[in-house]
């Protein structure tokens, strides 16, 4: 059920934005088979207590290969000739030496969409180094303008790398792929790399240097924190709001309701003045607590917001009013996104423990019962 109902998709355990990119193809409708190792790594992401907490590994079925063993990487290739798609995350090279490289799949399945995950790129002198979101956004630019005026940069958890740069970027990509494919085209490599999705991220910034309308100090730029109109300020009871109102008419109707509207400020976009204005909205923030705050500014177009913990999102009215969060198995998380008013998204399902579901999974990629025999000799290993 989706919009990418009947795709398959063939997916070589990994962790960070692979998994991420892959969850939003399988939250569309896409059938995603993924093939673990038959033991957890031990020193691989972070741990998670069960399959039922790694969000990002729902609605998938499992199947398991020790590809170090020549009739695993057979009965791989097998599955890959029944695959739309194939996402793997790991280093350049590897998979060409495990025998599954894009060359050798695209041979074996001209329409396939070979989707590669990396940090770095399958090129460049970094290619084959180790790293993570923080070294791959740090290399982009988009880091050093993210951190307080005078502060060091700070890591926008794994955000801008992993899943914005790099998960929805591949997902993208195979997407464009697979429309190329069904108008006709041949299956290509989809090369997506952290550091290159971080940077478009960042493009407004880019035109923003060469205008002269950037500087590089963080903490001194609208977006930055730099305006005392676009950042977040302490409440009584040690929570914070969140202000962006950038035009005009949203920036008076905020002074209108902190109670500022008569005050002697300096104007919004006298940058000499801003150290007033945020000595003025700390001091008019502090007097009221997060809640209060929210019934003063509740059906306003002053471009404020409650920050919420994460433990807080799913419970504010208008996320409530959506069904934007969703409870499966006991584990509270965001549904699929975005939405489709034709199609809809089914209910997500929690991730796969290693094997499960995979048997299921063989007879609906078109394998009988001997062929799924077959592919246990042959070092496949699933649960029903």
């Amino acid at each position: 059920m989706g919009v990418l109902s009947g795709i398959r998709v063939l997916e070589f355990e990994a962790i960070g934005p692979g998994p991420f990119g892959t969850m939003l193809l399988a939250d569309m409708g896409a059938d995603v088979v993924r093939i673990d190792r038959p033991t957890a790594p031990g020193d691989l992401g972070p741990k998670f207590d069960g399959p039922r907490i790694d969000i990002t590994g729902r609605n998938r079925r499992s199947v398991t290969l020790d590809l170090k063993r020549p009739e695993a990487v057979a009965t791989a290739l097998e599955l890959i000739e029944r695959a739309d798609v194939v996402i793997e995350g790991f280093r350049p090279g590897t998979m060409e030496r495990l025998g599954l490289g894009p060359d050798v799949a695209l041979a074996r399945n001209p329409q396939l969409v070979y989707g590669r995950m990396t940090g770095w790129g399958q090129t460049g002198p970094l290619a084959e180094r180790a790293g993570h979101d923080l070294n791959y956004i740090a290399l982009s630019g988009v880091l050093s303008g993210i951190g307080p005026a005078g502060g060091r940069p700070v890591p926008p958890l794994n955000l801008v790398g992993d899943y914005g740069g790099g998960g929805m970027l591949l997902a993208m990509g195979v997407l464009a792929a697979l429309l190329n494919v069904q108008r006709g085209g041949q299956g290509q490599v989809v090369d997506a790399a952290m550091t290159e999705g971080a940077a478009q991220l960042g493009s407004v910034f880019w035109g923003l240097v060469a205008s002269g309308n950037w500087r590089e100090e963080r903490g001194s730029n609208l977006l930055d924190g730099g305006a005392p109109w676009y950042d977040t300020y302490r409440t009584l009871d040690g929570q914070y709001m969140a202000i962006g109102p950038v035009e005009g008419r949203f920036y008076a109707e905020l002074l209108e309701k902190l109670g500022l509207a008569e005050a002697n400020l300096p104007k919004q976009h006298d940058r000499s003045g801003w150290p007033r204005l945020r000595e003025a909205f700390i001091q008019a923030f502090l007097g009221r607590t997060r809640d209060e705050w929210c019934a003063v500014f509740e059906g306003s177009d002053a471009c404020v917001a409650p920050v919420l913990g994460f433990a807080e999102a799913a419970n504010h009215p208008h996320n409530q009013a959506r069904g934007s969060f969703i409870e499966v198995n006991g584990v509270v998380q965001p549904v699929p996104a975005p939405r489709f008013l034709g199609t809809p998204s089914a209910q997500p399902r929690p991730a796969p423990a290693r094997g499960e579901q995979g048997a299921a999974a063989l007879r609906d990629w078109g394998f009988d019962e001997q062929g799924i025999e077959r592919l246990c000799a042959q070092g496949l290993g699933f649960r029903s």
